[in-house]
C-alpha cells in the first residue's frame, strides 16, 4: 500500500458513500426478523451433535467510561451492582442452553468480547470460567480469547485471566498521540499498555492482538505512522486496523467529536495505507480486509492455505459450524441460521428470569444463502474466488454465477476486480475496496443499504 495515487482518487470519488456490510454474516443482521424467536432457536439447539467443537461468545456489556468513537452495544457504569446482577443472568442462561442440547457439547474457542469484560470481579470471571467447563466439555488447546482495555485491567485480574486458562488477549490502543486519545476521550498513555502487556505475558497469556483505528479526530498521517511504529514495539501477533465509522444519529455520543478535525475519505485512505506500509514493512502479513499477523500466526498460516474464515468476530481460525452468543445483543451461528438476543439489558434480563431463551430475532438461511455466503467468505478471506468450484461444492453446475460476472464490468474497468474465466480476484491495490464486489454476490443489499458502513 502506498500513498493515494490518481487512480486511487479517481476510486474514492466514485465510491465514497456507497455503503456496504462487513459481511461478519450472511445475510447480514439487518435483516434478522422477529420470525426467529427462542422457540425456534431451543428447537435447533436440540438438533447439535455435542461431538463436534463448536464456539461460545461471552458478550460483557459495560465500559467505565464512554469512547466517543465507539459503536458497540455497551453500558457506562459507576457501581460494580450492574454488572454482579448481569452475570447473575448471563451465568442462568449458559445453563438454560446447555440444558437445549442434547449432551455435553465440545468447544474449541471461547472469546470474551464487550464492553470491557473485564471490569468484571476476578473471582466472578473465574466461577463463569468454572461454569463453562462444568456445562460444555473444553478441549485442549482451545481459544480463550477476551478483549481487554488497558485503562482498567488490574493486576489480580491479569492473574485470574492466567488461572482461568485465557490464552490470548485483544487490546484496544487506537492511537498513541495525546491530542487524538482527547479528542476521543480514551487517554491511555504507552506506560499503561506496556504495563498491561507485561501483567498478561507473566501470567502466560503470551498470544496478543492489538487494535489500531484510523479516521479518528486530529489523526495524520504521520501521527497513524508513529502510533504504528510504537505498537510495533510491543511485538503483537496480530494487528486489527478499523476505520472509523462517524454515525452521530444512531450513536449520539459521537456528537461530541468534532466534525471538523475528522479527515475526509482521501485522508482516511492515505491514514490506512500508512499504518499498513508500516506494519508489512516490519514483516507482518496483510489478512483480509484490516489484519495483519506475523507469518507464523495461525491467521495468516490459514490465509495461506486458503483456509481463514470469517464470522462475527472478524477474521478467525474457527472453522466451527456453531457459535453460541450468550449474554444482551450476542449473536449466535448454528447451522439452520442465526439467532440474536435481545439488546435493552432489561429485556434481556426478563426472558431469563421467565425461564426463556432471550432470542428476540433471527433469520433461517436457505441453500441459495448457504452458497452465496461462501462465495463471500472467500473473498473476503482470499480476495478470490473461485465461482464453479463453490458452485461445484454445494452441488450447483459451472456457471451458477454468470451473471453475476457478467456484472463485474464496471469493477474490472476501475481495477476494483479481476475476471479470469470464472474466478473473481481483488488486486491488492484495491483491497480496502473488497467489500463492494463482495456486495455483487448479496441479493438482500437493495433492502438494508442505509444500515451499513460506508465502503472507504
Amino acid at each position: 500500500m502506498t500513498k493515494t495515487s490518481s487512480m486511487d482518487s479517481a476510486l474514492l470519488a466514485k465510491y465514497d458513500g456507497l455503503r456496504v456490510p462487513r459481511y461478519t454474516s450472511y445475510p447480514t443482521a439487518p435483516h434478522f426478523s422477529p420470525n426467529v424467536g427462542h422457540e425456534t432457536y431451543r428447537r435447533w439447539l436440540g438438533t447439535i451433535d455435542p461431538a463436534k467443537p463448536g464456539s461460545l461468545y461471552m458478550h460483557i456489556p459495560f465500559c467505565k467510561e464512554m469512547c466517543w468513537y465507539c459503536g458497540c452495544h455497551t453500558k457506562i457504569v459507576a457501581r460494580y451492582e450492574p454488572i454482579g446482577r448481569y452475570l447473575a443472568h448471563l451465568r442462568k442462561e449458559v445453563g438454560m442452553v446447555a440444558d437445549c442440547i442434547p449432551g455435553r457439547m465440545k468447544v474449541a474457542h471461547i472469546h470474551f468480547g464487550g464492553g470491557t469484560p473485564t471490569m468484571t470481579a476476578p473471582e466472578d470471571f473465574e466461577a463463569l470460567m468454572a461454569l463453562v467447563r462444568e456445562r460444555f466439555d473444553i478441549v485442549d488447546g482451545a481459544e480463550i480469547a477476551v478483549e481487554i482495555d488497558p485503562r482498567t485491567l488490574t493486576e489480580d485480574m491479569a492473574k485470574a485471566l492466567g488461572r482461568a486458562g485465557v490464552n490470548r488477549a485483544s487490546l484496544g490502543v487506537q492511537d498513541f498521540d495525546a491530542a487524538v486519545q482527547t479528542a476521543v476521550n480514551r487517554i491511555q498513555p504507552r506506560e499503561m499498555t506496556e504495563r498491561t502487556l507485561a501483567w498478561l505475558r507473566g501470567n502466560g497469556i503470551r498470544h496478543i492482538n492489538l487494535d489500531l483505528m484510523y479516521g479518528l479526530p486530529r489523526q495524520s498521517v504521520e501521527s497513524v505512522t508513529r502510533s504504528a511504529e510504537i505498537a510495533l514495539s510491543m511485538d503483537a501477533d496480530r494487528f486489527a486496523v478499523f476505520g472509523y465509522a462517524h454515525v452521530p444519529w444512531m450513536k449520539t455520543h459521537q456528537k461530541k467529536i468534532v466534525e471538523a478535525e475528522l479527515a475526509d475519505s482521501y485522508g482516511r485512505w492515505d491514514q490506512f495505507a500508512a499504518i499498513a506500509k508500516t506494519l508489512t514493512d516490519a514483516g507482518y502479513i496483510a489478512v483480509g480486509l484490516d489484519h495483519f499477523a506475523k507469518p507464523t500466526d495461525e491467521l495468516a498460516v490459514m490465509q495461506a492455505k486458503g483456509e481463514l474464515r470469517r464470522n462475527f468476530q472478524g477474521y478467525t481460525t474457527d472453522e466451527s459450524e456453531v457459535l453460541l452468543g450468550f449474554g444482551a445483543s450476542s449473536i449466535g451461528q448454528l447451522p439452520q441460521g442465526y439467532i440474536q438476543n435481545a439488546v435493552p439489558f432489561d429485556h434481556y434480563a426478563e426472558a431469563i428470569d421467565a425461564g426463556r431463551l432471550a432470542t428476540v430475532k433471527g433469520l433461517a438461511i436457505s441453500d441459495e444463502d448457504r452458497v452465496r455466503r461462501a462465495v463471500i467468505e472467500r473473498l473476503m478471506c482470499d480476495m478470490a474466488v473461485d465461482l464453479d468450484t463453490v458452485a461445484e461444492q454445494h452441488g450447483l453446475p459451472a456457471g451458477t454465477f454468470d451473471e453475476e460476472l457478467a456484472g463485474m464490468g464496471d469493477l474490472v474497468a476501475d481495477g476494483v476486480a479481476m475476471v479470469e474465466g470464472r474466478r473473481l480476484s481483488v488486486p491488492e491495490s484495491a483491497r480496502p475496496l473488497m467489500r463492494i464486489p463482495a456486495a455483487r454476490f448479496d441479493t438482500y443489499l437493495s433492502t438494508g443499504a442505509g444500515r451499513h458502513s460506508r465502503a472507504v
